[in-house]
């Protein structure tokens, strides 16, 4: 019998996903990683929903303290990231460095398998052309989650198994009323785990870095307003500003040696290129020369046209064949062809 170790959060894709793989007859091991400090996390309430889970299919389940782990990974990794003036992207850091790569390691070592499954919405599939497993989009793409998924590497991609890769989230809620589980209505999660548990990411910000006020200003340096610290503020941003102005002012960019916020129309916040760097090439091999891709820039934007150009130390050139508004440090440009993920990276900050 094949043995699968099942990552779960306590919400209905997870569960859905081991009540398919138990059902279509694999030993599967529920495991749940305990990622947040504190009383009263979102994670305290995913772990009696997990473990509830895990009673009704009668599978053994593993709880792993990964405090310390997400401590350094996600909270430093954010907090440090906002106190110079970028926007992190946590949760692709978090799928490899938390999540992926701890629980294969901890299912070879300790539960003697080398497959491990979650409940993303994504694809896998495997080239023999290139020798390569390949990342594709969900099938439902509006909860499509390739976009986090991009820094896996080829010995993740071929340990792990997507089993709603192939169907909507309305056919997950279906699923799990078909099998009876007690998570088939329970609620979305928020995107973020860190927004669900305090409320927004400036609550949680708050709790790491002081408030510093300092300047809001115009492109040519007139002191528009006032702000409260420069990390409640993200390219790209219009609302919440407090200032008043005869057009619409976006946030273009995030001054933290001079502890200013920089505002203009939107026609200034756009840009043609821009540098990325930690690139990892998931599906194909890095190339030597440039290549045409379609870039996505956030979760919930759309992929545009660009030239990529690689340039040494796992860096690469993004050539827009247009103007791109809110192109944003710290965020993940993510490199697609149709429906393969070809790679992806961070935004640097614009020099």
């Amino acid at each position: 019998m094949n043995k699968v170790v099942v990552g779960l959060s306590g919400g209905v894709d997870s569960s859905v996903a081991a009540a398919t793989l138990h059902h279509q007859g694999y030993e599967v091991i529920g495991l749940t990683l305990w990622l947040m400090k504190g009383k009263g996390q979102c994670c305290s309430e995913g772990m009696v929903d997990a473990a509830r889970l895990c009673e009704e299919l009668n599978i053994p389940h593993h709880i792993v303290d990964s405090r310390d782990v997400f401590q350094e990974n996600i909270i430093d990794y954010l907090v440090s990231g906002y106190e110079v003036g970028v926007t992190p992207l946590p949760c692709s850091q978090c799928n490899r460095a938390v999540k992926f790569s701890p629980m294969l390691n901890y299912a070879q070592k300790e539960l003697g398998t080398d497959k491990i499954a979650t409940g993303h919405y994504a694809r896998i599939c495997y080239d023999e052309a290139s020798d390569r497993h390949q990342l594709l989009r969900a099938v439902d793409r509006h909860k499509d989650q390739s976009y986090f998924l991009y820094d896996l590497t080829q010995e993740l991609l071929a340990g792990s198994i997507f089993p709603l890769g192939n169907q909507t989230k309305a056919e997950t809620r279906r699923v799990a009323s078909e099998f009876g589980l007690a998570t088939a209505d329970k609620p979305e999660s928020q995107d973020l785990c860190l927004i669900e548990a305090h409320g927004s990411m400036q609550t949680f910000l708050d709790r790491y870095i002081s408030q510093k006020e300092g300047d809001i200003v115009d492109m040519a340096g007139n002191v528009l307003g006032k702000h409260t610290g420069i990390h409640h503020y993200t390219i790209g941003q219009r609302r919440g500003l407090g200032i008043a102005a005869p057009e619409p002012l976006y946030v273009v960019k995030l001054d933290a040696v001079m502890n200013r916020v920089i505002v203009g129309d939107r026609n200034a916040g756009g840009r043609l290129e821009c540098n990325v760097s930690r690139m990892n090439w998931v599906s194909i091999a890095e190339p030597t020369t440039p290549i045409r891709a379609e870039v996505q820039i956030r979760y919930r934007s759309q992929p545009v046209p660009a030239q990529i150009i690689p340039v040494e130390n796992s860096r690469i050139k993004i050539m827009f064949d247009e103007h791109q508004f809110g192109v944003t440090p710290g965020q993940a440009a993510v490199l697609y062809n149709g429906e393969m993920v070809l790679g992806g990276g961070i935004i640097e900050v614009e020099k």
